[in-house]
């Protein structure tokens, strides 16, 4: 069962240390809203989020483990990862990637599993699954790995 609560919009709309994720300072008029998760989630390991169009949204929900806290619109639908999950992947397009949680203010709704136990989805996971719904090759970065045989 899926259960609609609103989003949370931040107070003087500013991301830690009242910056974007771009360097600029952040403004009221840029029309973003902070995805949070609810008190009961707390996300201690910081919060990004990845975003599809909405009419790939049940989609995704309905064939992820442990999908966490997922927001949705009329256009797009957003699952909150742990901060930095954008570290050596490239989120094929049309996804998103929104660090810090912010998205464009179109009144995004909390859309949560009762029960969930995380404010995260896992982002290796959604990321396979995004690129299997894009055809698209899953690509990161490995890192060299020196051998001594």
């Amino acid at each position: 069962m899926v259960s609609l609560l609103s989003a949370h919009v931040p107070h003087g709309g500013t991301a830690p240390h009242g910056r974007r994720g771009d360097g600029a300072p952040r403004e009221e008029s840029l029309g973003e809203v902070q995805l949070t998760p609810p008190p009961h989630l707390p996300a201690t390991l910081g919060c990004d989020a990845v975003g599809v169009p909405a009419r790939h949204g049940m989609r995704l929900l309905s064939r992820l483990p442990g999908n966490g806290c997922v927001f949705a619109d009329s256009d797009w639908w957003w699952w909150l990862v742990p901060a930095g999950s954008d570290a050596d992947l490239r989120w094929p397009l049309p996804a998103c990637y929104a660090p810090g949680g912010y998205v464009p203010d179109r009144r995004p709704r909390l859309m949560r599993r009762l029960g969930a136990t995380s404010p995260y989805t896992p982002p290796i996971p959604l990321y396979l699954m995004v690129c299997q719904l894009t055809g698209t090759a899953p690509a990161w970065t490995v890192p060299d790995v020196g051998s001594r045989l």
